[in-house]
């Protein structure tokens, strides 16, 4: 009885615990979710002010980049807090959900303790980092830039203590403090072999950086942390690097202005759902398309790149089309699995379709023009959309579409005249960056502006209600993309201090073959990153090391970005690791195992357009 009795306090002193946690991170979470919808408001407010104070007025807001930027690390850092609460930050879960019961627990538990540690670790650093700052005072506002660089030991704090708490809420606390156990034995295992690793020399890159990253990634820590625990670990115990320097690279990789584009695109996409203008964009192409043989599959194809011209988040895109189309497809009697493999497939193929982030964060990372991204990005989308196209035809040859009722002239006038300012969005943001109204960054605001005075007064659809959780979500999302790039950066520099790059470069730029060689590598690197780490690190990561070298060989850096950029969607949407795919899956509700067949017709499809955009330069470069 005694035993039994002692079980029973320990249960229940483990429920209360659960329970006093669970309430402590709704709190917490409630209250931080008003300032980061406050700064995603602010940065809109601030940069549409910009535009009009400097094209209307003519009276340019000398301070608003500056203002911008202090605001834009505060989002981003807030961001990834919210979004590490909200578990939203981007991990590999295909090899832990494959576990069971306590063993796959376990591993969930290990990967938040993993988070915890490089936290505990980083957290000093980056106060001593926003200390360091105080001593340096911006130039326009003429305030210390600890400011700014506060927001880095804030966000690193506010993790920390969402991983204690998460801990504190499972179910069974010794598992819990068991994982914490063995990542502090791993930790302070490496620390004691600190004298043998640092006699490795060049090998600690792989331990590090593939065995280090792998482990992490594959064990279901969330991106970001993967690569700051690899960067912190080999830059800590290999070299006399202070933890100070890894800070301040993160803080460098977050804070490009162009990366504001990021947030502000993301709520663009949110918007246009909300409004009503997407629906009326597919009810149009619906009824031009939908009395064909597989009319509706087009239909999705055009939707997608339709779409992504005016939001630059893939998730944003799917959530966006999918609701209006699958259930009429359903109805007609298309495979749910082939469905929710073409929207995967849809979601590759536009990757290049401006204003895509993928295309922003290759400009930050290179210094390639954005603008000429943008142009770059749109026949090579169109030529990967027409391979598409011709595997549905042959796999909707047979389907019988007699009972589907073609629209009318009327018809199709009356939804063409309510899908115009839809339609014309993305016309707007493009002529805008063209002539100059507004930078890539700013014209983001634009289409937010239009996208609200349409909603309003033309769509009569604008749901106040929803539009806190939307800029909470833009800030999360945001905040998971931002941290990812801030943590690729770090990494990049570590890799470029150990001299790889320059070994990297060196040897692939006397490959056999030359520039075909090195394109043919280059797409199988990129659609093996793309799969395993998501697109964005894969670009942070190698882009600043393989552009330089493509140009060295002759291929124009458009042309490379358009080629690099598909092949990563190709693996970023491809199972069985593809995070795109199963974020297909989710948005749609089908099973990821219903598309595993029909979706390998559409790669092959996307490799033979890659191949084909590969082959042609001019695709890309044409009408640059």
């Amino acid at each position: 009885m005694t035993v039994h009795g002692t079980m029973e306090d320990d249960v229940a002193r483990t429920s209360n615990l659960a329970a006093m946690a669970h309430r402590t991170e709704h709190g917490l979470v409630k209250c931080l979710e008003i300032p980061v919808a406050l700064l995603v408001l602010c940065e809109i407010l601030l940069l549409f002010s910009a535009v009009v104070a400097r094209y209307v007025f003519h009276v340019p807001l000398v301070w608003s980049d500056e203002l911008a930027s202090i605001l834009f690390l505060w989002l981003a850092m807030l961001g990834s807090a919210v979004a590490f609460q909200r578990q939203e930050h981007m991990r590999m879960t295909a090899l832990v959900t494959a576990l069971k019961g306590d063993t796959r627990r376990f591993v969930e538990l290990v990967s938040v303790a993993a988070a915890l540690a490089f936290l505990v670790l980083i957290l000093p650093a980056s106060l001593e980092y926003a200390i360091e700052e105080s001593y340096v005072w911006t130039p326009a506002m003429d305030i210390q830039n600890s400011w700014r660089a506060s927001a880095l030991p804030t966000s690193f704090a506010l993790m920390l203590v969402f991983a204690v708490l998460r801990l504190l809420q499972s179910s069974n606390l010794r598992l819990a403090l068991g994982a914490v156990a063995a990542v502090a034995l791993v930790f302070c295992l490496f620390w004691a072999l600190k004298p043998v690793l640092v006699g490795l020399g060049n090998l600690n890159l792989l331990i590090f950086f593939v065995g280090g990253v792998a482990a992490c990634v594959f064990g279901g820590v969330p991106i970001a942390f993967s690569f700051a625990i690899a960067t912190f670990g080999y830059l800590i115990l290999t070299t006399r690097t202070p933890p100070l320097i890894i800070v301040g690279r993160i803080d460098e990789g977050v804070s490009h202005l162009i990366l504001l584009a990021i947030p502000l695109f993301v709520f663009l996409g949110q918007l246009i759902q909300m409004t009503g203008m997407a629906r009326a964009m597919v009810a149009f192409l619906a009824s031009l398309l939908g009395h064909v043989r597989g009319g509706l599959h087009y239909v999705l194809v055009a939707a997608m790149y339709l779409v992504s011209g005016i939001s630059g988040s893939k998730a944003a895109d799917m959530a966006a089309i999918a609701p209006v189309l699958f259930p009429e497809m359903k109805a007609r009697g298309a495979d749910e699995g082939d469905l929710v493999a073409l929207l995967s497939a849809t979601g590759a193929q536009t990757e290049t379709i401006p204003p895509s982030i993928v295309l922003i964060t290759v400009g930050s990372a290179t210094g390639v023009s954005i603008a000429a991204l943008f142009t770059g990005g749109l026949l090579p989308g169109l030529i990967l959309a027409i391979t598409l196209c011709f595997l549905v035809r042959w796999r909707c040859r047979n389907d019988d579409s007699s009972q589907v009722k073609r629209a009318s002239g009327r018809q199709i006038s009356k939804l063409l005249l309510a899908a115009l300012p839809a339609l014309a969005l993305p016309f707007v943001i493009r002529s805008a960056v063209i002539e100059g109204v507004a930078t890539a960054t700013e014209v983001s605001t634009i289409g937010i502006a239009y996208s609200v005075a349409a909603g309003l007064v033309f769509y009569r659809q604008f749901d106040w209600r929803r539009l806190k959780p939307m800029l909470v979500e833009t800030a999360s999302l945001s905040g998971s993309i931002l941290l990812i790039i801030g943590a690729a950066t770090a990494m990049a520099w570590g890799l470029t201090q150990s001299g790889f790059s320059t070994a990297l470069a060196q040897n692939l730029s006397t490959l056999p073959g030359g520039a075909v060689t090195f394109m043919i590598v280059s797409i199988v690197i990129f659609i093996i990153l793309g799969s395993v780490l998501e697109g964005i690190p894969a670009i942070v990561l190698f882009a600043p090391l393989l552009f330089p070298v493509a140009q060295q060989l002759g291929i124009h850096q458009v042309h490379y970005a358009m080629v690099v950029v598909l092949a990563m969607g190709i693996g970023l949407f491809a199972p069985p690791f593809g995070v795109g795919y199963y974020a297909a899956c989710a948005i749609t509700r089908v099973s990821p195992d219903a598309g595993m067949k029909p979706i390998v017709g559409y790669i092959v499809a996307m490799a033979i357009g890659l191949a084909v955009v590969a082959a042609v330069p001019w695709l890309s470069i044409g009408f640059l």
